[in-house]
């Protein structure tokens, strides 16, 4: 009996956090399109690119102002953290042949290969709590779970 509703559990679980993700996904971009400024351009949104948000576009916007060469964002995945992998982000002024790069309002994004396996359909935000400032993943398809503070992840079987 343990067993079959262990089972169980295991199926419906991805379908749960599916429809959840979808909800939340819809009522993020209810709120977002709601208070959004009519100068923005929207994002075009392929299927699989990695998404950034207006606050990801506004600080990256930030940081560069002090800059004389322009920097990019770049995430990659790495093994480790308390959820099997980890996010790291770090700035970046130049490319390399395996990456791809997304773009936002002039901002670019850069992700590896390997990692983009990792992150595809995910969206990028900058967060700003009592605690910390940092970038963050705050949505990603491939990941079925991670810790609290959004740092790592546990990857879809």
């Amino acid at each position: 009996m343990a067993s079959s509703s262990s089972s169980l559990i295991r199926r419906i679980v991805p379908l749960f956090t599916t429809r959840i993700r979808q909800n939340y996904r819809l009522l993020n971009s209810s709120a977002s399109s709601a208070l959004s400024q009519p100068q923005s351009q929207p994002q075009v949104e392929a299927p699989d690119s990695v998404l950034m948000t207006e606050s990801c576009v506004r600080r990256m916007k930030e940081l560069q102002a002090g800059e004389h060469q322009e920097k990019m964002l770049r995430l990659s995945v790495e093994a480790g953290g308390c959820s099997g992998f980890q996010y790291d982000f770090s700035l970046d002024d130049k490319t390399n042949s395996d990456d791809r790069i997304f773009e936002r309002d002039g901002v670019k994004l850069v992700v590896d290969n390997v990692s983009y396996d990792f992150v595809k359909g995910a969206t990028v935000d900058y967060v700003e709590e009592l605690i910390r400032s940092a970038f963050q993943v705050s949505t990603n398809p491939s990941a079925v779970g991670g810790c609290s503070c959004k740092s790592s992840f546990m990857v879809k079987q």
